[in-house]
């Protein structure tokens, strides 16, 4: 009968513990880290497209120096552009740091502003823009541009998801409890002035 007994009571804990671990998984208790995960690793693609960028400027730089060498401000502007953007220490809390997370933000815009005026210059330059090695570069360039969009947009979309579950329940109660660390991630922002609509005039 003992036997029996304990049989049963080693059944019956077995049950409560399944039990609990699905109710627990159920009500999200891991939502919040498996969430955080995602957003570090959408934000790891961003830096790779952004490096990956930066690795394309000198040989870009240094193939418009060959037919436009006239065109040493710009070319300059986008040589310190460069500079700046990846000198910059990125700190381990970059993510949850607002100061740190918007000064990334202002160098990769100006970068990405300095770039735009240089193709734009090229365009005085028809010798240049027929060139295969500057062709083949700009190809590159624009396609990692369409992948710095995209991360962007994942990680933005990830970011999203991670804060809402920090400010909405059960979250909100797992946070406060379990993950009292936790806090909320930095987001791309889009200045006031890229979000109006462009004024268009045919006349």
């Amino acid at each position: 009968m003992a036997d029996v007994n304990r049989q049963f009571q080693t059944v019956a804990r077995l049950i409560v513990i399944g039990f609990l671990a699905f109710w627990l998984s159920a009500c999200g208790i891991n939502a919040i880290p498996t969430y955080e995960e995602q957003a570090k690793a959408k934000w790891s693609q961003v830096l790779n497209q952004y490096q990956r960028r930066a690795e394309l400027i000198p040989n870009l730089i240094e193939t418009v120096k060959g037919y436009a060498a006239q065109e040493k401000d710009v070319l300059i502007s986008v040589v310190n552009a460069r500079a700046k953007a990846t000198q910059m220490k990125i700190p381990d809390d970059i993510l949850s740091n607002p100061e740190a997370f918007k000064a990334f933000q202002q160098n990769q815009k100006a970068l990405g502003g300095a770039l735009s005026r240089l193709l734009v210059t090229v365009e005085r330059y028809p010798d240049l823009k027929s060139n295969q090695n500057f062709l083949a570069l700009q190809s590159q360039l624009e396609g990692t541009e369409n992948r710095i969009a995209v991360a962007r947009r994942d990680y933005i979309e990830a970011v999203r998801q991670y804060n809402t579950e920090l400010k909405t329940y059960p979250g909100k109660l797992w946070a406060q409890y379990l993950y009292s660390d936790n806090k909320p991630l930095q987001n791309f922002t889009i200045e006031k002035e890229q979000m109006a609509v462009p004024r268009v005039n045919f006349k």
